[in-house]
């Protein structure tokens, strides 16, 4: 087959316009144009005025127009052979000839649950341990906090539990780096295979949303399963048994006690299992504090988001909610090298409650799979440099540093709060004058764009909340996001904080070749709390890489080493 890319069409254009449009491109007879496949759909939206569709496709000829076009192929930048972008695992074992006991996989977050998935489809048989509670349950936990209705679950809430942090999102499912398209296609079906809508496979951004998300995971649980793998949830590991070389050859610990013999484990635990990376520590496994970013959220009324981007086609049905993405550089006194950029946008979605630990309030943006609520909302936030670190940690080049400086600022903004989980939030124009915003009588009161934030929020000021630097950059930044969206910088816009969990603030250094710990043989850092992904997508193909590397240093290696 041939593949189309770069086919645009009006907003508003019928289905039947689709073939025509490429026998005209093509310079085809309608006969001649067997059948199309949609590879990807995205919009061109540069001129508000004129928003249009983008197409790639694959297409199946007749013979002879496809040996003509095949010719000019080599002219053509947008045209040329439909790739091969199936995903092959390494091997496949039948269950007797596994060369070792069964992998661990630590961590029901994307990451592990593909890693998982992936030892089970080669016939490895993993045991997934996971700290928090299956999916149902982790959502009746969640949403109970966020109702004012349970208290706080350390163990079971927006950061731990299957699906790991990415299940109470937007469910994005692109990412910021460069992946190969094999690896990201093999994602989005075996996605769709466990229940997520097909368009996944198509829109030029996908995402799934919360609700959705939920159902996908079950799905993902009973595919491991079916294949011989196995999912313990309630099951926080608290140490490793290594051997005099630092070998994982003795056994996973866990918290109530038992001993599970294992001589591989992927860790995917995710950015905030933060007492896992305290006894890695203690363990002596390799880590390096990271940097990462730090911010707000902010809340603006939807559809100013649509005007924004779509002009008069806002509200267009093919055109849903719109995003955005924004980077400023800042060059004011003391922020050179300072960028605020926009992250996890969710457009029609809600700002929510993500904290793990008590007396810490941390913020994140979720959204349905629909995009209908009020209001779109996104993080701000600015980069946090290792130098900015060095206070907050117990010796020079604390590998914990990071969480130190996190959790000083969740505990600000806990007591910004009034120390009840709510979290303090504040009117941007109150923001940008050093000002507190209050719920008593004025003008500085009028809020008109409703706070979304659950359990709560207190209005006051989020200036002690966040590092000087932090503040300052955020201030030098607005005015110039409203130059880039008319309206974003509204005195009535909401900002609610803390955004902290941005990405994990360490790295476990791993062989570059063979995806182990520089240090524990046999231990596989892998996902977004290792420091090698940044998103749902990113952490399951990283977690499909580490499967395949265990799976061919298991068949390669000694058998005496692994017993």
């Amino acid at each position: 087959m041939l593949r189309l890319s770069e086919l645009k069409l009006p907003l508003d254009h019928a289905e039947a316009d689709l073939a025509a449009a490429i026998c005209r491109r093509l310079r085809l007879r309608p006969e001649q144009l067997h059948r199309q496949r949609l590879v990807k759909r995205s919009v061109d939206a540069r001129k508000a005025g004129a928003i249009q569709l983008v197409y790639s496709l694959d297409l199946e000829l007749d013979p002879a127009a496809e040996a003509r076009l095949r010719g000019r192929s080599g002219t053509d930048p947008h045209l040329r052979s439909s790739p091969d972008e199936r995903h092959q695992l390494p091997l496949e074992l039948a269950p007797a000839q596994a060369p070792m006991p069964r992998p661990v996989v630590v961590g029901a977050g994307p990451c592990g649950y593909f890693a998982a998935l992936m030892l089970a489809r080669m016939g490895l048989r993993p045991l997934l341990l996971e700290r928090g509670q299956p999916v149902k349950q982790r959502s009746a936990d969640t949403f109970g906090f966020w109702k004012g209705q349970r208290p706080l679950n350390p163990e079971s809430n927006a950061q731990f539990g299957e699906g790991g942090a990415g299940t109470f999102s937007d469910g994005k499912l692109y990412s910021q780096v460069s992946e190969a398209k094999a690896y990201v296609r093999r994602v989005l079906e075996e996605l769709v295979e466990a229940g997520a809508n097909p368009e996944i496979l198509t829109l030029h951004r996908p995402h799934i949303g919360t609700f959705k998300l939920a159902t996908v995971v079950r799905g993902l649980r009973s595919r491991i399963e079916s294949l011989g793998g196995e999912v313990w949830f309630g099951c926080r590991v608290s140490g490793l048994e290594l051997d005099p070389a630092s070998r994982l050859v003795g056994a996973v610990q866990l918290a109530d006690g038992r001993r599970l013999p294992a001589v591989a484990v992927v860790l995917a635990v995710g950015h905030s299992a933060r007492d896992t990376f305290s006894w890695l520590r203690q363990a002596g496994v390799a880590m390096q504090v990271k940097p990462f970013a730090v911010g707000l959220r902010i809340e603006h009324p939807q559809p100013l988001i649509d005007r924004a981007r779509w002009g008069e086609q806002a509200g267009h049905p093919r055109l849903g909610a719109a995003e955005y993405k924004l980077v400023h550089h800042c060059c004011g006194p003391g922020l050179s090298g300072r960028s605020v950029y926009s992250f996890c946008m969710c457009p029609g979605g809600l700002v929510v409650g993500a904290t793990s630990e008590p007396e810490a309030v941390v913020t994140n943006g979720m959204s349905q799979h629909s995009r209908n609520e009020r209001n779109a909302n996104s993080a701000l936030v600015v980069n946090v440099e290792l130098a900015d670190l060095e206070p907050y940690g117990s010796e020079p080049a604390d590998p914990l540093a990071g969480v130190a400086f996190q959790r000083h600022w969740e505990r600000q903004a806990f007591e910004a709060g009034g120390r009840s989980l709510r979290a303090p939030a504040q009117r941007l124009d109150d923001f940008l004058a050093g000002r507190p915003s209050t719920a008593g009588p004025g003008p500085a009161a009028a809020i008109s764009v409703a706070p979304s934030y659950q359990p709560g929020v207190v209005f006051s000021d989020l200036g002690p909340c966040l590092p000087p630097f932090v503040v300052a950059a955020l201030r030098e930044a607005l005015p110039a996001f409203e130059r880039r969206i008319p309206g974003f910088c509204r005195g009535d816009a909401v900002l609610t904080g803390v955004e902290t969990r941005t990405s994990s603030p360490i790295r476990l250094p791993r062989d570059a070749t063979s995806l182990q710990s520089l240090n524990t043989p046999g231990l596989f850092p892998a996902g977004e709390g290792a420091g090698y992904a940044g998103g749902i997508l990113s952490a399951a193909i990283d977690g499909i890489k580490v499967a395949e590397r265990l799976a061919q240093w298991a068949v390669a290696a000694d058998p005496t080493d692994l017993h």
